[in-house]
């Protein structure tokens, strides 16, 4: 018999159409400030000052630790709503939003309840390759290491870093399995040392410097086995691991992204001057730009099927499967993949009002720069193909491997 579907599982204090009209009232300073915050090579003041009201890194936390305990789908809007205004001001939002997630989701009692205590207001920004080692000392750990891609890392007040453990030979320690222990490490922003070396393609508001550690204490409960962790609260919710929380995330990236390239190519081909003036005119353009629309309403909805379905099971007290975990990995690829395809389309469309500064070249940049991200790796969607087709479907995901079961 089907378990009762629960319709309190998620939180009451936060209607996320408030924070939505919220986000489309700040969004004109993000779009303003965009160009600024890619020469800065980090959000500005303003930009920052602008999103922190959102309390992103709280929208997935459950409300007992002050967070507004949202479905997933809701917080795919928010993220896409902040992309459309700005790239990167919801690539940072995603950053902060996820590993906020993370942080609340598997960290224990005694942690959450100091870094979600009242009247706190913390960001977690980090990476979750292990690049790093711990060493075990009195009360804790003490942590070293040199990682990059801290995206909105000097807006957070907390880093997130995975890492090796010490055996006390100066090698990774394992477990009773033989297999390396990854932990996820958690300390004040102002412990670490802030490295730069942000010089891309794009996304370049983000901040997502190198950064490290020397001997950066870690008390005992800041950590958490990355690989592994087993959910602490909404553990329906938070059986979606580090990977699928770090999906929700960058698939509402993408979901703004494309939206707001096929807005901004409308609009250019509405105007009538110049080459704007010939592509409003052609039929080739409108065939083009229509069947671009489909891919992405088609990309679209598959993403919010998948997350829909994965809220019906956290809702009847199931824990999220290893096929829809397959299917989080495909929805997330394949709108990427269709805004890859998008931005194409609009910059080769818009000829050289496409290569001067503007909306189009920045979207087009922030497009490739996203695509390159591990998360999408074509191993990935490889392994969620050989689950799908049947091939692998005695395995289960651990981290972005599909392995077999123990």
């Amino acid at each position: 018999m089907n378990k009762p579907i629960r319709h309190n599982y998620w939180g009451e204090t936060v209607d996320y159409r408030d924070l939505l009209k919220k986000i489309e009232e700040i969004g004109p300073i993000l779009e303003a400030n965009a160009d600024a915050d890619e020469r800065n090579k980090e959000l500005t003041k303003e930009s920052f000052e602008a999103l922190k009201p959102l309390r992103m890194s709280h929208v997935l936390a459950t409300e007992a630790l002050g967070g507004a305990q949202l479905p997933p789908t809701q917080v795919l809007e928010l993220i896409a709503a902040i992309t459309w205004w700005s790239g990167s001001a919801g690539w940072v939002s995603m950053v902060h939003t996820c590993i906020g997630a993370m942080s609340a989701a598997f960290l224990p009692d005694s942690a959450v309840e100091r870094l979600f205590a009242p009247g706190t207001d913390n960001r977690f920004s980090g990476q979750g390759a292990p690049l790093g080692m711990l060493r075990k000392t009195e009360g804790g750990y003490l942590l070293t290491g040199k990682w990059s891609y801290g995206s909105g890392f000097s807006h957070a007040t907390y880093t997130h870093s995975a890492c090796f453990v010490d055996d006390g030979t100066g090698k990774p320690a394992k477990d009773e399995n033989g297999n390396v222990i990854v932990m996820c490490a958690h300390a004040p922003i102002a412990d670490h040392q802030q490295l730069g070396n942000w010089e891309v393609l794009g996304l370049g508001g983000t901040g997502s410097i190198d950064y490290a550690a020397n001997d950066v204490f870690i008390a005992e409960d800041l950590v958490f086995p990355i690989l592994t962790a087993p959910p602490q609260r909404l553990k329906e919710l938070f059986s979606l691991g580090v990977v699928g929380l770090a999906a929700i995330g960058h698939t509402g990236w993408a979901l703004g992204t494309g939206r707001r390239m096929l807005d901004e190519i409308a609009k250019f081909a509405r105007s009538k001057s110049g080459r704007a003036g010939l592509i409003g005119e052609s039929e080739k353009f409108w065939y083009d730009y229509g069947r671009s629309e489909a891919r992405y309403r088609a990309a679209r909805a598959f993403v919010f099927e998948v997350w829909r379905d994965i809220e019906a099971t956290v809702e009847a007290g199931t824990n999220v499967s290893t096929r829809q975990i397959s299917l989080v990995h495909l929805a997330k690829s394949e709108i990427h993949e269709a805004g890859v395809d998008i931005c194409n389309f609009a910059y080769r469309a818009s000829g050289g009002a496409g290569l001067r500064a503007g909306v189009i070249q920045r979207t087009m940049r922030e497009m490739l720069v996203a695509a390159n991200h591990f998360t999408i790796a074509p191993s990935i969607v490889t392994s969620a193909g050989r689950d799908i087709g049947g091939l692998w479907g005695d395995r289960v995901w651990q981290f972005y491997d599909l392995i077999e079961r123990k």
